[in-house]
């Protein structure tokens, strides 16, 4: 018997989600594990993990129209919201509602990685647009710029305000 009220499950393994290399200043990785179109669900959301190299960091910035969670899942950084440095490490979460200034810093010689939970969702386009395609277990690429087109992806994706001292090449 089927409830027409049920929605979808599904379930991404490791290797199923799309990976990008990120540019500087963050480099490292993501992975955009599942959105809302994916699974055609009822809550527009996206998810998926970012690794930030060791000594890199992730602009800071706000999102318009998004409330975002970060869980971190390896290492340890700094989580600066409004101006104010929040150390995180393993087992920390963050909660960052809309137009809150917020900017994610690793000061140590590991990287560190946290799973991003934004709602509503479009944060994974952002990534897809700015990255260069990533395999598992490929080596990773030496650091390269951001495009030239950085603040247009950004307006059209889930940014507000961002700085903008690492948009030129």
């Amino acid at each position: 018997m089927t409830d027409e009220h049920q929605g979808n499950a599904r379930v991404i393994g490791l290797d199923e989600a799309a990976s990008f290399w990120q540019p500087v200043p963050a480099n490292g990785f993501i992975r955009n594990i599942l959105n809302s179109r994916m699974v055609n669900a009822g809550t527009n959301f996206s998810i998926g993990t970012q690794t930030v190299a060791a000594q890199c960091f992730i602009r800071e910035h706000t999102h318009a129209h998004n409330d975002e969670v970060i869980h971190m899942l390896e290492g340890k950084g700094i989580a600066r919201l409004d101006g104010v440095e929040y150390p995180i490490e393993k087992g920390s979460t963050v909660f960052i509602g809309r137009n809150r200034k917020h900017h994610f810093i690793n000061r140590s010689d590991e990287p560190f990685t946290f799973l991003w939970l934004m709602m509503p969702g479009g944060l994974d386009d952002f990534f897809e647009q700015i990255g260069r395609p990533r395999s598992i277990g490929e080596p990773e690429p030496a650091p390269f710029p951001r495009p030239d087109n950085v603040a247009e992806i950004e307006a059209r994706t889930v940014f507000g305000w961002a700085d903008a001292s690492y948009n030129q090449s």
